[in-house]
């Protein structure tokens, strides 16, 4: 009996230090206020702004955004080819400084409610000690093509590594692994509403 009390100690001991160690930071977002989405029946993914060293970060995330999103059944996705075709014609040089304006031309030339712009702040490998690990942080915003105005917006960061793989030589997540899920956490926000 005094065994099964020591091995009890024990497993919620290494239980709780492995909790510890964990990085799980919570993916957070907002929705307007009073903001009916139901409306949305079609969307379009605006190029990402890309703000690390990686100059193909905000390519690889917002195919991610577009396919999670087709996938997860919430809405239509225009073309990520008709998308750009339209912010060329829109005479849209840079989507970090898009306006109200733009977002509406845009939106009436795909027939699409709302449009999705953003940035990816951080993607690559991030060295602490003598272990690296990858990390991504991405931010994404749903434009109403109607007023412009943002009607969700999600933040999220997250490193793909683990007390396991840190201390114990477990394996963690890759670089590709760590970008699905930060999306794929992002995306399923927009089902909270």
């Amino acid at each position: 009996m005094k065994l099964l009390k020591i091995n009890v100690v024990i497993a919620v001991f290494f239980g709780l230090l492995m909790n510890m160690g964990c990085r799980t930071p919570e993916t957070t977002y907002h929705f307007a206020e009073g903001v009916d989405l139901s409306f949305i029946k079609k969307v379009a993914v605006l190029p990402l702004d890309n703000l690390t060293n990686d100059k193909f970060a905000s390519d690889a995330v917002r195919q991610l955004v577009v396919s999670e999103l087709l996938l997860t059944n919430i809405v239509d996705v225009a073309l990520p080819g008709d998308t750009v075709a339209a912010l060329d014609k829109a005479g849209v040089r840079s989507v970090s400084a898009i306006s109200a304006e733009k977002i509406k031309e845009v939106g009436n030339s795909l027939k699409v409610q709302a449009v999705i712009l953003g940035s990816v702040e951080k993607y690559g490998e991030m060295r602490s000690g003598s272990f690296t690990a990858p990390e991504v942080a991405i931010t994404l915003m749903m434009a109403d093509t109607a007023s412009g105005s943002i009607l969700w917006s999600v933040t999220k960061t997250a490193v793909g590594d683990s007390f396991m793989a840190r201390h114990f030589g477990a394996r963690s997540d890759t670089l590709s692994e760590l970008t699905l899920k930060v999306v794929r956490d992002c995306i399923r926000t927009l089902g909270q509403y």
